[in-house]
């Protein structure tokens, strides 16, 4: 059965009224065309809803009934047209939202926050994965967008610089370079280094294994993976290897655990990138709020700090212009 929206509200005003004179003056329209709709409501129905006298009108039982009810399924058509315009607005609908393990401790708290003040309606599904396989998942539509380190370049994939920032020296309390700061990469020559398996984060591995053969050693590696972040801070608990994390991630450990510590790296500073991916054929104007939340982020956090092209890029096309000024919207 299909009740019509406008004969509940014409329902409402007589039912408050208990006239159909006043109730139809208060709607603006015909007391005989009024008449007619509640007519038909009562058949639609198979009921009367009101007891009709020359003298009075009186709800029936069913008009009671109805009188609890109408409001509410009033009121639930009226949430669902507005989230439905909000939806078409991009201020409304979920975005599945891929980070890499070491994104959860600043980086991502700081774009969900961005999204919550923008778009509010806008629901944010956020799952862990290695930086490896976010643009993948993307691709293969497990994932609307994501946060990785170094993202893996591909055909159809569109990217955009979120945040640069140095690595830093992660290590127990107890380790001789606890007090040291900052840390030379050349004093790191005799130490074991704690990093993600090359095949899960490739740039941020071969970046970190650079770094240490320009200052004229290859390191010591041992690698974690599962999960990344709490495997190596409990292994460094120990003091017998120490991390070279992102800086976010070092100084957010250190500050809340006095068992480890943090210190900067210098004598070549070590640089990573975080950036935002999403598919290249996405229309969604949810993603496009999210990546415009992303962008007011990384600004007003100073995250891309020397100056860098915030031109999002096709992987395969460094020139291609994604985000549009005037709409707002992913395009491609």
């Amino acid at each position: 059965m299909d009740l019509d929206p406008r004969q509940l509200r014409y329902f409402l005003a007589v039912a408050e009224e208990l006239h159909f004179g006043r109730a139809a003056a208060r709607l603006y329209i015909a007391q005989p065309s009024l008449s007619n709709q509640i007519r038909a409501l009562e058949n639609a129905l198979g009921v009367e809803l009101f007891e009709r006298s020359r003298r009075k009108v009186e709800l029936t039982a069913a008009g009671r009934a109805l009188l609890e009810e109408a409001p509410l399924a009033l009121a639930a058509l009226e949430r669902a047209a507005e989230r439905t315009r909000q939806a078409g607005a991009g201020l409304a609908g979920t975005v599945r939202l891929g980070y890499a393990p070491m994104a959860g401790y600043e980086t991502l708290g700081a774009v969900l926050a961005a999204i919550e003040q923008d778009s509010p309606e806008l629901t944010v599904l956020a799952t862990e994965h290695f930086s490896s396989e976010i643009s993948a998942r993307v691709l293969a539509g497990d994932l609307d967008a994501g946060i990785a380190l170094f993202p893996e370049p591909m055909p159809g994939i569109r990217s955009s610089l979120l945040r640069s920032e140095p690595l830093a020296l992660l290590c127990g309390k107890d380790h001789r370079l606890a007090d040291s700061d900052p840390v030379e990469i050349a004093d790191l020559r005799e130490e074991s280094l704690l990093l993600f398996p090359r095949e899960l984060a490739p740039g941020y591995y071969d970046r970190v294994v650079s770094a240490c053969e320009r200052s004229g050693f290859h390191p010591h590696i041992r690698t974690f993976t599962d999960p990344p972040p709490q495997a190596m801070v409990a292994r460094l608990q120990a003091g017998r290897e120490i991390g070279l994390p992102p800086a976010s991630f070092a100084f957010h450990t250190a500050a809340g655990d006095r068992r480890y510590a943090a210190s900067r790296v210098v004598e070549p500073e070590i640089r990573v990138d975080w950036s935002i991916v999403w598919s290249a054929r996405t229309r969604s104007s949810a993603v496009a709020r999210l990546l415009e939340a992303s962008r007011r982020c990384a600004n007003e956090q100073g995250w891309l700090l020397p100056p860098h092209d915030e031109a999002a890029t096709d992987a395969s096309n460094p020139s291609a212009q994604v985000i549009t000024g005037s709409t707002g919207r992913a395009e491609g």
